[in-house]
């Protein structure tokens, strides 16, 4: 179940976040349930930054929580490399508990290599990569590597649900100074830090699903941003490793989505 739970979230899952902890500063937790215009405006200065990039690349640490039936929650690791190519480019690998997949978009397919089972799926794909995010939820029933972040607009996508929002304060992560901003909606709340340079790139997530009693965790972190990266076109062509065995996804006409 766990396995089949990860296989679906993909890398960057929909974004939500973690409830605040009940030891916060009496400035923050005194403030009234609201969306505070700096916090917006700090996260859509983010999502322009992101959505201006032609071509961009990072390495992101995650850790999913798995809650059991009897209420215990268990934690998965993996780690991911995304390599984004716009306007129709895109590749992720990630690796760790249960999970070993590439995922490749080359502007007409879309391509999934689970290496541990060694099989594959591919779908024909739309020409541009927002309109593939969209095909993979909708059509794959997937959230592909990098999700949120990768379309060219996601302000909207990220507030719509939002009912509060506001600015924590500073943090330093990974040895980047960065604004620490909190929102909350009525599934998820979600946290985000955001370099505070010229550069404004989130460096970490915190979420927490709020409609599980358990409110599991997803914690990601990122790094080696790179802007300019050095990208060769053979990044984005999937070459069939020996022995792999092609499958199709299922349900793209049944109504089952499930790649296994």
């Amino acid at each position: 179940m766990a396995a089949a739970r990860l296989r679906m979230i993909g890398v960057l899952a929909v974004l939500g976040t973690l409830a605040l902890p009940l030891a916060v500063p009496t400035e923050v937790g005194a403030q009234a349930p609201a969306v505070d215009p700096e916090a917006t405006r700090l996260l859509q200065r983010m999502t322009d930054y992101l959505g201006s990039l032609g071509q961009f690349s990072l390495h992101t640490d995650n850790t999913l929580e798995d809650v059991l039936e009897t209420g215990q929650k268990i934690q998965y690791d993996f780690v991911t490399s995304v390599v984004v190519q716009r306007p129709n480019k895109l590749r992720a690998e990630r690796t760790g508990d249960l999970i070993d997949q590439v995922v490749i978009y080359d502007g007409k397919t879309l391509t999934i290599f689970d290496a541990g089972e060694n099989y594959y799926a591919v779908a024909d794909a739309p020409d541009n990569i927002d309109d593939v995010l969209h095909f993979a939820r909708d059509t794959l029933d997937l959230v592909p590597p990098s999700g949120d972040l990768i379309y060219t607009d996601s302000f909207e996508l990220l507030t719509a649900p939002v009912t509060s929002g506001m600015v924590v304060g500073k943090s330093i992560i990974g040895g980047v100074r960065c604004d620490h901003l909190a929102f909350s909606g009525p599934v998820v709340d979600w946290q985000v830090w955001i370099a505070d340079g010229d550069k404004p790139l989130p460096y970490k997530y915190v979420i927490t699903t709020k409609d599980d009693p358990a409110q599991p965790q997803y914690i990601l972190m990122m790094s080696n941003w790179s802007v300019e990266p050095k990208i060769k076109d053979a990044l984005f062509k999937f070459k069939v490793p020996k022995g792999a065995k092609k499958i199709d996804f299922l349900g793209m006409d049944s109504g089952h989505t499930s790649m296994q």
